[in-house]
């Protein structure tokens, strides 16, 4: 097991066991508010160009997990969802799949298929590395959602605007990423959720 690995096992057994009080209140609330299903899954594309399913708290009332995603309609978002996407506490259940295997705590944040395809050949180095729940670009376009949600065709801002910044910051990731760049990424994460949130 790699130094990268056994970090990510550690940190994401750790952080189930902490948060599992929150995990299981945000369960029970969607489910209570909003019903079945309390997590939403979808295909993602992960190391070496494979496809897996990546999961989350589900913040959308009647979403369907589906092949992409609505690019900046929050018109869906409840007000538990809300909350959750405020505290990314949705990523929660993202720790399981790093448990799994399929992410890491730290690396480019997974897309869907189609926006791999878009972009194909600026993603194939970054594919290189296993995606994960955070990295430098997640926290740049943290305030992502507002960006989008102002922008008269949100799909284009993304793909024309954010998508490409992003792929720049993930190059820069894979070129300088390390066990100590990892987690000061993780603990900048951290403290822009506890920012954030207040």
């Amino acid at each position: 097991m790699t130094a990268t690995r056994a970090f990510d096992v550690v940190v994401a057994a750790g952080a189930l066991v902490i948060t599992l009080p929150v995990t299981l209140a945000a369960a029970i609330g969607i489910l209570v508010t909003d019903g079945r299903p309390v997590i939403f899954a979808q295909q993602r594309v992960g190391l070496c160009g494979e496809t897996f399913t990546m999961h989350k708290f589900r913040t959308m009332g009647g979403a369907p997990a589906g092949p992409g995603f609505d690019v900046g309609d929050t018109s869906r978002v409840t007000r538990l969802g809300q909350w959750l996407r405020v505290t990314k506490a949705d990523e929660l259940p993202q720790l399981v799949d790093v448990l799994r295997g399929e992410m890491s705590i730290v690396g480019p944040r997974p897309e869907v298929p189609s926006w791999v395809d878009a972009y194909a050949e600026r993603f194939q180095r970054i594919l290189t590395v296993r995606p994960g729940i955070t990295d430098p670009a997640a926290i740049a376009f943290r305030h992502e959602e507002h960006i989008l949600a102002a922008s008269p065709d949100p799909e284009a801002t993304y793909r024309d605007e954010i998508l490409p910044r992003k792929l720049d910051l993930y190059d820069q990731y894979v070129d300088t990423r390390s066990l100590t760049g990892d987690i000061t990424i993780l603990i900048r994460t951290l403290l822009a959720i506890f920012t954030r949130s207040r």
